[in-house]
């Protein structure tokens, strides 16, 4: 026996979906007419409704066990703006002090001068480099330093 009419109705009686109605007497249902006679089904259980499917806490729980981990934290997860994770001190200091120890070590292994140390110092202290290598490329144009290519170079003339 058909009765799709039947479960339209009972699906706008109930105010649920479709293929959340549930037919279990299906004789009874086909004699319905009415929104009464749904109604009255429904009351003796011959319609049911299926509970609504939620999501599961497994993969609620997995992300959640990720982030501890600290995993989900690039840049696609970032809200806000360019510094609220990190704020403008914090991206100083983490531009800074690589370049600052970089220059320290070049000074004490005597490849650098005090009185370049200091002057490249004070450019550093003005944001004149991005990064190490920044700084290597401009030592080593000025000639502040020498490149591996010379040294490699006097080690063969001698």
């Amino acid at each position: 026996m058909n009765v799709s009419s039947q479960k339209k109705l009972a699906a706008k009686v109930m105010g649920i979906g479709l293929s959340r109605v549930r037919i279990v007497d299906e004789k009874s249902v086909g004699e319905a007419l009415t929104r009464n006679d749904i109604r009255r089904l429904i009351s003796h259980g011959a319609i049911t409704s299926v509970e609504k499917r939620g999501t599961s806490k497994k993969y609620s729980a997995h992300r959640q066990s990720q982030k501890k981990k600290g995993r989900r934290v690039g840049k696609g997860s970032w809200k806000g703006r360019k510094f609220s994770k990190k704020t403008h001190k914090e991206h100083w200091m983490s531009t800074i002090r690589p370049l600052r120890r970089l220059l320290r070590q070049l000074r004490d292994e005597g490849k650098l001068s005090v009185n370049d140390y200091r002057r490249i110092y004070y450019m550093m202290k003005g944001g004149a480099f991005r990064n190490k290598n920044h700084l290597l490329y401009y030592l080593k144009g000025q000639e502040l330093i020498e490149s591996k290519d010379k040294v490699k170079e006097k080690g063969a003339n001698k």
